[in-house]
């Protein structure tokens, strides 16, 4: 263990701490007595991530994705993988349903090791050093999101592979919530996206949908009635599957559709094509699903 390795695993653990408060609706008791009972829960997590961020270091962002898969689900099936260019400048567009999302992202594209991702600056991101490396952080000050358009542009100039979430917000796992929800979440994406094509013309863009990270069982668990709203029950029942391992019977889904060049397309026009692909994904997921049951 490093030097600096008891220090990032308490940060961790402090930001797991408020995130479960928030989770329940009590962050006003941070800093009171009452954080105790979540620190069982919380360092175990956060010495899950500092290990999951060691194994990143060590072996590389997919091998390390992997590995945190197999301690966080039962598994992972990958579909359309042959759409993704194995080199040259390359967008993947992905639905954002959030828990293992990512980094079932990041274990079904080993193929492309110069792989980077623009997430959005989180302190939790910043405790694991060797993950933030392969990242572009997005600032909230919206002043320094044309920094992070320009580093992006210039890691996709440089041949490299990129993966970003056009919704930028939480979306509802189709698998869970159902396919209508995941369709209507689309309405929602940036076609921002399509800039890269007038500052890369030869990059190609690929959809993503991730799939089934979501407990559905989590989801109906009573305790969940005690957020009032519909986006506080999913955040209390999304901490309750990070925290209990009985909500982690999940295998994950990652199926990639066809690549696209922009051409001479519009913006408007490639953000509509992407999101044609995308609800044809996320009808096939829910028939494929549908047909193994």
């Amino acid at each position: 263990m490093s030097a600096s390795a008891p220090l990032l695993i308490e940060t961790l653990t402090e930001i797991n701490i408020a995130d479960l408060l928030d989770s329940v609706g009590l962050s006003r008791f941070n800093g009171t007595p009452l954080r105790r009972l979540f620190h069982p829960a919380a360092r175990r997590f956060a010495l899950t991530a500092h290990e999951f961020d060691s194994r990143v270091g060590d072996e590389g962002l997919a091998q390390g994705s992997e590995w945190l898969m197999g301690r966080m689900t039962s598994g992972l099936a990958t579909s359309g993988l042959e759409h993704v260019p194995a080199q040259g400048p390359v967008v993947v567009l992905a639905n954002h349903p959030g828990m293992t999302d990512t980094v079932a992202l990041f274990t079904s594209l080993a193929s492309r090791r110069d792989l980077r991702v623009i997430a959005a600056d989180r302190p939790f991101l910043r405790a694991l050093p060797n993950v933030a490396r392969q990242l572009i952080l997005l600032p909230e000050n919206e002043g320094g999101h044309l920094a992070v358009m320009r580093g992006a542009a210039r890691h996709l100039r440089e041949g490299g592979a990129l993966l970003t979430f056009p919704a930028g917000e939480i979306e509802p796992d189709p698998a869970t919530f159902g396919p209508q929800r995941a369709i209507s979440s689309l309405q929602n994406w940036s076609d921002s996206f399509a800039l890269f094509a007038r500052l890369v013309p030869e990059v190609r863009f690929v959809p993503a949908l991730v799939s089934n990270v979501i407990s559905p069982h989590a989801q109906k668990h009573p305790f969940t009635l005690l957020r009032r709203t519909a986006r506080n029950r999913e955040k209390l029942a999304a901490a309750m599957q990070v925290a209990l391992p009985r909500y982690r019977d999940l295998v994950a889904r990652v199926a990639f559709g066809r690549a696209s060049d922009a051409g001479a397309v519009s913006a408007r026009e490639l953000a509509v094509s992407i999101s044609a692909q995308m609800r044809d994904l996320i009808l096939a997921d829910g028939s494929a699903w549908r047909a193994g049951q």
